[in-house]
């Protein structure tokens, strides 16, 4: 088979689904910039070739480095599944002269230079002002009206956003934010070809008022929605829309859901503006993930584009409601052969299915006042899903069994998570009622498991009650996700 190679680093689909999925179309050669996920090596490491361990260090160019091992294996494509890797393999896909995102990679992965060519544009996006350091703060207030978000310009999966009012508020989130993508940087969250920019670039950007019940069948649902598609040889294919639950203050995910429940001329309304903004990023080969807030009468605001795919398990809510291997599709597109796109974007699908963050927040968005131990494996999940549905733990993005869930931070984001459930259901809306009823009864799932575990009188014969065919655990490892 055709040589490719993989640059596996932090963030992405998990390993156990993505490398089945590259292995049908090529052989696999591993470049991991990362420690490997140990506890499904089982299910990926068969469909590797060869595997490369190689973090980048101190003087060492990530380009280069990618590139030597491209011509050592002879590989005839260069692919990540990482948002932290996405401008370094771009570069290095350009010198090799290969498929990749191309040379205005960096458009779809710094903040700012995103909103600059949106604007420049005419497309709608926040009014905003670049953050690099307090001395920017001064003059933001005249400008912008308050409440801001504060965004670093180089984060994925909401890490270090804070809401500011005032000039003082701003300068401390500053402060906070920075140790946030410092301490990020330290465990493998930070982009990784400019590494110095990922800490130290921020942006301060008004914050729009979404109105989902304008947009949504039914009640639940998040006020902004993701387009995923892909870009081949520079022309961009929508393939479908992905939902969400309300974000956990201030602005991180809590769950992405598959199909959203939106009319299909609001859809296909949707899908233009998703067009617009890819193609003024001027990629060439890549997957694109597009946020775009929903407003009221109408009215939309673009958050951002990623060149890759939606972050955890976004490519298999797709492949599982739509039939779309995206993964196995990129592939096939980076070595030049055929690919079966959709002529429009698809707007129906068959079932759903959803990836839920475990967060230690309740529903109405507060933090749980007790921290149990996680345990998967002891919460009864069939009580909890309507027949039919099923639950499964993704190890790769969760934390060993009988961690402490940790405490939510807003500046920390997704880094907060305790785990990754992926649930399937008959329907949208039965899937956000599933993800619902998860949410409000983890708390005391937890804490009774924990409380039972610590009784003297606990039987330890005695195995926690299953939850029969509707529970499928999948792997368990440490978390992280991008959206």
């Amino acid at each position: 088979m055709t040589p490719i190679l993989f640059v596996y680093a932090k963030g992405g689909p998990p390993l156990e689904y993505a490398v089945p999925r590259i292995a049908a179309h090529a052989e696999v050669h591993v470049l991991a910039l990362a420690p490997l996920p140990r506890t499904t090596e089982s299910v990926w490491l068969p469909g590797c070739a060869s595997v490369t361990t190689a973090p980048p260090g101190e003087g060492v160019d990530l380009v280069d480095l990618i590139c030597s091992r491209a011509r050592r294996v002879g590989a005839e494509a260069v692919l990540t599944l990482s948002e932290y890797a996405v401008v370094a393999v771009a570069h290095a896909s350009r010198r090799l002269g290969l498929r990749g995102a191309g040379e205005r990679v960096a458009g779809a992965r710094d903040k700012r230079r995103m909103r600059r060519i949106w604007r420049d544009a005419g497309l709608p996006v926040p009014g905003f002002v670049e953050v690099h350091g307090p001395q920017d703060i001064t003059t933001v207030f005249a400008t912008l009206r308050p409440p801001l978000l504060l965004k670093a310009a180089w984060s994925a999966g909401s890490t270090a956003h804070l809401t500011v009012w005032n000039e003082q508020q701003a300068e401390e989130a500053w402060k906070t934010g920075r140790a946030v993508m410092e301490a990020s940087s330290a465990q493998g969250y930070a982009e990784l070809h400019a590494a110095d920019e990922g800490v130290s670039d921020f942006l301060l950007e008004e914050i729009v008022t979404g109105e989902a019940s304008d947009w949504f069948e039914g009640t639940g649902w998040g006020d902004y929605v993701s387009v995923e598609g892909m870009v081949a040889d520079g022309r961009y294919h929508p393939l479908c829309i992905t939902g969400r639950m309300p974000t956990v203050a201030p602005f991180t995910e809590r769950a992405s859901l598959a199909p959203a429940a939106l009319p299909k001329a609001s859809q296909r309304r949707i899908e233009e503006v998703s067009r617009a903004a890819v193609d003024a990023l001027g990629l060439d080969t890549c997957a694109t993930h597009t946020e775009i807030k929903l407003g009221a009468d109408g009215a939309m605001w673009l958050i951002e584009t990623a060149a890759r795919f939606g972050g955890v398990m976004t490519t298999r809510q797709v492949e599982s409601v739509f039939g779309l291997d995206m993964i196995g599709m990129l592939v096939r597109q980076l070595l030049g052969r055929e690919v079966a796109y959709p002529q429009r974007m698809l707007t129906e699908g068959e079932g759903a299915a959803g990836s839920l963050v475990v967060l230690a927040v309740d529903p109405e968005g507060r933090p749980w006042t007790e921290h149990p131990a996680w345990d998967f494996d002891a919460v009864d999940w069939g009580a909890l899903v309507a027949p039919g549905s099923r639950v499964e733990l993704v190890r790769e993005h969760s934390l060993p069994p009988g961690s402490p869930v940790p405490p939510y931070e807003e500046a920390g984001g997704a880094n907060s998570m305790a785990a990754l459930c992926f649930l399937t259901s008959r329907s949208a809306p039965e899937l956000l009622a599933d993800c619902g009823r998860i949410v409000a009864a983890l708390p005391d799932a937890l804490t009774a498991t924990s409380a039972k575990a610590a009784s003297p009188s606990a039987d330890p014969a005695d195995p926690a009650d299953p939850a029969g065919p509707s529970v499928t655990p999948t792997d368990r490892s440490t978390p992280g996700s991008t959206a």
